[in-house]
């Protein structure tokens, strides 16, 4: 029989390979997601026309910090974009409607456009590098203490 020291031993060893495993798995989903949505830069975002949705798909609180100002800008948590993309996207602006996702850094915003084609919308785009690339580019954002830019 194992004792406690040698359990504990095999359950660290069994949880870091989980955690390889499932990182491995979650870096070749975001991969795949990544190859399947366009990856826009944040310049592309000003020759776009004024149809375009621009959808935040950080969390609340993130959103709050700071949002890309757009003519149309949506924000649906990524954990709630499959239940709301139809009554807040198809419904209003329709299924080829010109989509551009984007999250803090990008996987997020890439799996979410990656979700959106899976629900047949069929003009997805994603912001490449998120907010913090859009920044890093000199652009600015929105929040409720106005417009700011990075400081350098």
């Amino acid at each position: 029989m194992a004792s406690k020291n040698e359990h504990k031993k095999l359950q660290r060893l069994a949880n870091e390979r989980a955690d390889v495993y499932l990182s491995e798995q979650f870096k070749a989903l975001i991969e795949e997601a990544e190859a399947e949505v366009e990856q826009i830069k944040p310049k592309d975002l000003y020759v776009l026309d004024s149809k375009m949705i621009l959808i935040d798909v950080r969390e609340p609180e993130e959103y709050g910090s700071g949002y890309i100002n757009a003519h149309n800008n949506l924000t649906i948590p990524r954990g709630k974009l499959e239940f709301m993309a139809i009554k807040k996207i198809a419904e209003v602006y329709g299924q080829d409607a010109h989509i551009v996702t984007y999250c803090l850094k990008g996987p997020r915003g890439s799996l979410a456009g990656y979700q959106l084609k899976k629900m047949g919308f069929t003009n997805v785009k994603n912001l490449k590098g998120g907010i913090l690339n859009w920044l890093d580019k000199g652009n600015t954002i929105h929040s409720y203490l106005g417009e700011m830019t990075l400081a350098r």
